[in-house]
């Protein structure tokens, strides 16, 4: 177990997943001991040997089997959900959790985790009616949700930086 604090980063398969070795070393270097929790089709965009390498934690997939007792995840102190696709995003506000990632996303709002969701949608995905309605369900259970719907589709993903730094202005009340 770690003394240090720990995130959480759930990834969804959209581009953006490709770079999560970035976040994951800007987080550490903010000294956070992270752990990665993927969708099947987000852990197809990661580069999980790094992440693996990086975190020394694998990354996380799939639900546990019944003859395991535990996750082998430490208690998180805060989560970061990047990217968060059109699908994801509906599932989690409505809570279907069918995947690992999306089932412990509604669990750690039910605990009161500090989370910060960034999707990365395409203006057409965005512009439907269960989307945005869903994002506003997201943000009335405290998940802070990056996402400008009006921002040309190429700039509604913020850097990693921006996303750590809205993390950090969460926790700092």
């Amino acid at each position: 177990m770690t003394s240090e604090k720990v995130l959480y980063v759930f990834a969804c398969g959209a581009p953006a997943a490709s770079d999560l070795v970035a976040l994951v070393e800007s987080a550490q270097a903010e000294d956070w001991h992270v752990r990665v929790i993927a969708t099947p089709m987000g852990a197809k965009f990661l580069d999980a040997e790094r992440l693996v390498a990086l975190t020394g934690g694998p990354v996380r997939t799939d639900f546990r089997r019944p003859d395991e007792t535990s996750n082998g995840l430490p208690p998180a102190d805060a989560v970061v959900a990047a990217p968060v696709t059109f699908n994801s995003v509906n599932k989690w506000a409505l809570g279907i959790t069918d995947t690992v990632a999306v089932g412990m996303l509604c669990e750690l709002v039910g605990m009161g985790v500090p989370i910060v969701a960034v999707p990365q949608v395409k203006a057409e995905l965005a512009s439907h009616v269960a989307f945005g309605r869903n994002l506003d369900v997201l943000r009335s259970m405290g998940v802070r949700v990056l996402f400008d719907p009006a921002a040309p589709p190429h700039a509604r993903m913020p850097d990693w930086e921006k996303v750590l730094a809205e993390l950090n202005g969460l926790l700092d009340g």
